[in-house]
């Protein structure tokens, strides 16, 4: 396991007494590059506004609300994407303020929402590090900080 194509985060390590284990990567955003908080929701919309767009997206995407007729046509998948990315991190935000079982659950379950989907759609990661590579806490919420500064960086691709 080992070549261009294996991630260093899963590089087999020799362990002392023989035998080899995979190395992981750290539980900490330096370790991977993720940015902190404060720097991957810099270009965020404010809390109360982002839930309003979050839920009108998802109105749109189960029907109940029609979306804007005007703009290139997106692509399903895509929108998709950023619609799951977006809900994620507001939900990553919002359990940042207010810390406590239930935000961290919702924000953990969402990260992981995103990362099926991405398992699915490698090619619609914006960012350096595959969903599989941060898998350790906070549920994926790593990975949510890493794509959408890569998101917002690239243009928020997919609205």
């Amino acid at each position: 396991m080992t070549g261009p194509g294996v991630p260093h985060e899963l590089r087999p390590v020799a362990r002392a007494g023989g035998g080899v284990s995979l190395h992981v990567t750290p539980n900490s955003g330096e370790a991977i590059g993720a940015p902190p908080p404060h720097e991957a929701y810099a270009n965020a919309p404010d809390l109360r506004r982002e839930m309003h767009q979050v839920l009108a997206l998802g109105a749109e995407r189960e029907g109940r609300q029609a979306g804007p007729d005007t703009g290139p046509l997106v692509d399903a998948t895509a929108a998709e994407r950023a619609w799951l990315l977006r809900r994620a991190a507001l939900i990553d935000r919002m359990a940042l303020d207010g810390p406590g079982p239930g935000p961290v659950a919702a924000a953990t379950e969402t990260a992981e929402q995103l990362v099926q989907h991405d398992r699915r759609h490698p090619d619609l990661v914006a960012g350096p590090h595959h969903p599989d590579a941060i898998t350790l806490a906070p549920g994926h919420r790593l990975y949510v900080r890493q794509e959408y500064a890569a998101w917002t960086a690239a243009g928020r691709p997919g609205i």
